[in-house]
């Protein structure tokens, strides 16, 4: 197989699976593993993927930003089960922040604790909140076109007159040396402050999101646990050094929660 084929192959694969490890590439391309090699640091120069531990990831643009529509239909069935399992950390009479987003949108449904306000930066979380009868305080100030969260200097003198006990906090990128990162400076501000302002925070995140690294940095890894459907198995050691990590999918004696 030549060069250019093999590559070809290995941003199609890298396409439909985002991230692939090393071992992999070198049986489905049936090559060596110097020449596997070879073809991730080309592709890398190239800019078409980032090489990581162990394997490799499709290269994004670092402010690139999926709108909500995009994110809505990508990993249901993951993400209400993240969901799921997320919401059973809120205790009766519990005062929550539910960082805008998709994932967090999916735990108002599994929420069964009583008693419990909830302050958001998510006008569809208010709606949905508000028809589950859940006491709702929605953050004022510019709502983005394409994430719908509500940001801005507004929503950050809002957010200050409320503590949390638990802070749930939606990312684009989890990344062993870089930590939590989200494209937009002015959410990534707010989704730190409401961190400061909570007890304990969980960082809600499908497997996609690891090995991933984009625009600005919320906080360091330590400072959250994660609440995820899988670490891919090039980052789990890393990751699990920094960080407590629940998983959906509890065969692995590995994971704490």
């Amino acid at each position: 197989m030549l060069a250019e084929e093999r590559q070809q192959m290995i941003l199609q694969i890298l396409t439909e699976s985002h991230v692939v490890k090393l071992q992999e590439l070198v049986h489905m391309l049936a090559a060596s593993e110097s020449t596997v090699r070879r073809d991730l640091q080309d592709l890398e120069s190239r800019q078409l993927l980032r090489r990581i531990h162990g394997g490799a990831s499709l290269l994004k643009k670092l402010n690139e930003e999926p709108d909500m529509e995009t994110k809505t239909f990508k990993n249901v069935h993951q993400k209400k089960a993240i969901a799921k399992l997320a919401a059973k950390k809120i205790k009766d009479n519990d005062c929550i922040y539910l960082d805008a987003g998709t994932t967090t949108l999916e735990m108002i449904p599994y929420i069964k604790a009583r008693n419990v306000t909830v302050v958001t930066n998510g006008p569809a979380h208010g709606d949905l909140l508000v028809r589950n009868k859940i006491l709702c305080y929605l953050l004022g100030g510019l709502m983005k076109r394409t994430t719908k969260a509500v940001v801005g200097s507004i929503a950050m003198q809002n957010i200050n007159l409320f503590r949390f006990d638990t802070a749930f906090i939606g990312v684009n990128g989890i990344d062993a040396s870089m930590g939590y990162t989200t494209p937009d400076p002015e959410e990534a501000a707010l989704k730190r402050r409401a961190h400061d302002l909570a007890a304990r925070s969980y960082v809600v995140a499908d497997s996609s999101k690891f090995a991933e690294i984009s625009f600005c940095k919320m906080f360091d890894l330590r400072e959250a646990a994660i609440i995820t459907d899988e670490i891919p198995e090039m980052c789990q050691s890393l990751i699990q050094e920094k960080t407590s990590v629940c998983v959906t999918n509890h065969s692995s004696d590995s994971v704490q929660c």
